[in-house]
């Protein structure tokens, strides 16, 4: 089996010699935040989180992309809280990329190690603790669930990408595949995150333009992204952040995989009123 990577961010602080010029972008259309931006003047902090900083790389923002924020989190070893989540509405996704991190639910303790996901309904009491002698770091997705009468709220669970298969897509000899954490065709889920991988030379050969809006996490490898009417250069650490219906296509040219950890809200009526 091939073996898995994935980029982590390490913060620090470039010299007074480098250069400002960058890629990052901000478009009514899409966000690219590359990894050279995620340095420690740009980390946050939480309430009640201890050894801790984040980095944050999406929020519900008025006319842009609103069904979700997504964390990169750094704990260090005896770091955590016993308090993560003060939403009662959030759920949670979780993705390891580096470390280790238990997360004890209903008194029942799960360790995640690279490649480690799991997910929390609302309301869920639980704790999140670095009991390891490393850093941990690890994506946090969290989105308002929104419930639907008939269905029942999804149940956590816990697993690991290397324990699931990749479902290749139709008509690519499996040269673009998708690790699926969650059924498809589950309803109770209103959002999906899953990891998304072109072999070398791959592509999307369309470009998708649909409501589900977007963020894409590089897990490894290099790619031209298209956003809107724009090619953009992508490499492994770094974030594209799309609003519903900005078309979207991708060519991986290599040398070797191109994987993104994604998010898209699913399975719900759209809303027809702002509030």
């Amino acid at each position: 089996m091939t073996e898995r990577t994935y980029y982590a961010p390490a913060g620090g602080q470039p010299p007074q010699t480098q250069l400002l010029t960058g890629r990052a972008v901000f478009t009514e259309a899409y966000a690219v935040i590359p990894r050279g931006v995620m340095m420690d003047i740009v980390t946050s902090y939480l309430p009640f989180w201890e050894g801790t900083r984040l980095w944050i790389i999406s929020r519900p923002l008025s006319g842009f992309a609103e069904t979700f924020s997504q964390y990169i989190m750094e704990v260090q070893p005896g770091g955590g809280s016993d308090r993560p989540e003060l939403d009662a509405s959030a759920e949670g996704a979780f993705f390891v990329v580096e470390g280790e991190i238990a997360i004890t639910l209903d008194g029942e303790r799960h360790v995640l190690t690279p490649g480690g996901f799991a997910f929390l309904p609302p309301g869920s009491r639980f704790t999140l603790r670095n009991e390891s002698q490393a850093p941990a770091r690890f994506h946090w997705i969290r989105k308002a669930y929104e419930a639907v009468e008939g269905l029942a709220v999804p149940e956590a669970f816990f697993t690991n990408e290397k324990d699931i298969t990749p479902v290749p897509m139709a008509h690519t000899e499996g040269k673009w595949a998708t690790t699926r954490f969650v059924d498809p065709a589950d309803l109770r889920h209103d959002m999906h995150v899953t990891i998304v991988t072109f072999e070398p030379g791959a592509v999307i050969p369309f470009a998708e333009t649909h409501v589900m809006e977007h963020g894409l996490y590089v897990l490894e490898g290099k790619a031209v992204y298209r956003l809107n009417q724009d090619w953009v250069e992508v490499e492994a650490g770094d974030y594209m952040w799309l609003r519903a219906f900005c078309p979207q296509a991708c060519y991986a040219g290599g040398p070797g995989r191109f994987r993104y950890l994604l998010y898209k809200d699913v399975n719900r009526h759209m809303k027809l009123t702002l509030r």
